[in-house]
């Protein structure tokens, strides 16, 4: 009888990765990243545990959607106080804050505890092309999938 591996937190090495998110489909890049985030691309990946890299995600501002939903997809949200439903567009949501959508799509797709949040912590998402994590000597994480459309 065999026992289950469990990797021990010293065997655990993170790297940095850099992802370019200009043209690309949001949840296609949100999946890819959330991946990479849980460590699942890992032989050691265990899904109790914190296995996964950091990610930078630059040019944000940049992503894409498929259809009319940068005009069709609604943030909802409510403040809990009378009169209080709020609900925004894709579009206007970019143009107030770039980096919200992908950060909270990511989010969304990881574990909703501390370990999540933890995960979360990775996540590093910038609007540009510049971000402050040189000294890291982070690598280009390449996407699988390459969106035919730019806009």
């Amino acid at each position: 009888m065999t026992k289950t591996y469990s990797p021990k937190p010293p065997e655990i090495t993170r790297e940095w990765y850099v992802v370019d998110a200009a043209g690309q489909t949001l949840g296609r890049v949100a999946t890819e990243v959330a991946r990479l985030l849980r460590g699942k691309h890992k032989p050691i990946y265990s899904p109790h545990m914190d296995t996964g890299d950091y990610v930078i995600i630059i040019n944000a501002k940049d992503i894409v959607l498929t259809g009319n939903k940068a005009q069709q997809k609604l943030y909802i949200h409510h403040t809990m106080h009378p009169q209080g439903f709020r609900q925004t567009t894709f579009a206007d949501r970019v143009k107030r804050h770039p980096t919200w959508p992908l950060q909270e799509a990511i989010t969304g797709m990881l574990p909703h505890n501390r370990l999540g949040r933890a995960m979360a912590g990775k996540l590093k998402v910038y609007a540009g092309t510049e971000h402050p994590h040189q000294a890291q000597q982070p690598k280009e994480y390449k996407l699988e999938y390459t969106s035919s459309r730019s806009e």
